[in-house]
């Protein structure tokens, strides 16, 4: 029965989605060009907090437990599991006096209206994973960009989303890149739940009645071997899934 309701709500909701994105794409091409960077960040803001409202009509509600005052004086890296496109409205929105930006795949950086805009003149990297060497520079790059300017770098190490929830095994390359290259910057985990049950029946309709949680984790210091760094990241969010 909960399937069956969900095809119109999915309907709605994914209208609700699109219009959103189209509505909010000019509205960030008028912030960038008569306000630069800020006008952009603070669009882009409303825009996350605005598509988290369109998922209500799924009813999908969030929690975001931070315990701790993430500095914003020094960059950050933030690493997370990843279970559905649900977990990044969140993260852009609550972490937002971070400046959050992206690690994405290459695909994202044409065609979407607002995602794209976002990703290409925000401040994000866009990687191609057929090319090894161009995603490795431009995380380099990130890694550069937020240890100069102070903002923030999301990362989800397992490379794609889980469709289950169980957590993948983490591919470390890119974490390892953004702490070399960002040497001052905090580590701070989140462990995401729930969202992959919004994919439950897969594309189409939305799992109903999602509660998505993100649980901030101590921050780490990024002091010691790499390789025992990122296997402490890796326990300490895994953890933190539940099933």
């Amino acid at each position: 029965m909960q399937k069956i309701i969900a095809y119109p709500l999915s309907a709605l909701y994914l209208v609700c989605f699109g219009l959103t994105l189209l509505v909010f794409h000019p509205l960030q091409w008028l912030a960038h060009n008569l306000f630069g960077y800020s006008g952009l960040k603070r669009v882009v803001s409303l825009l996350n907090l605005s598509l988290m409202r369109c998922s209500l009509i799924i009813g999908t509600t969030y929690r975001f437990k931070n315990p701790y005052t993430l500095p914003t004086d020094r960059p950050l890296i933030i690493v997370a599991n990843h279970q559905s496109m649900l977990d990044i409205p969140p993260l852009i929105w609550y972490l937002r006096k971070n400046h959050p930006k992206f690690v994405s795949k290459i695909e994202l950086g044409k065609g979407i209206p607002s995602v794209s805009y976002n990703l290409v003149h925000g401040g994000s990297v866009l990687i191609d994973r057929k090319d090894s060497k161009q995603a490795l520079s431009q995380i380099i790059k990130l890694g550069k960009y937020i240890e100069e300017h102070h903002r923030s770098a999301i990362i989800f190490p397992e490379g794609t989303r889980s469709r289950t929830g169980h957590p993948k095994p983490f591919q470390t390359t890119g974490l390892k890149l953004l702490i070399k290259n960002a040497p001052s910057a905090l580590i701070v985990p989140i462990s995401i739940n729930n969202s992959w049950k919004t994919l439950r029946y897969g594309k189409f309709p939305n799992g109903l009645g999602s509660h998505i949680t993100l649980d901030v984790h101590q921050p780490i210091e990024n002091t010691g071997d790499l390789d025992t760094l990122t296997a402490q990241i890796e326990k300490v969010i895994t953890t933190g899934v539940h099933i």
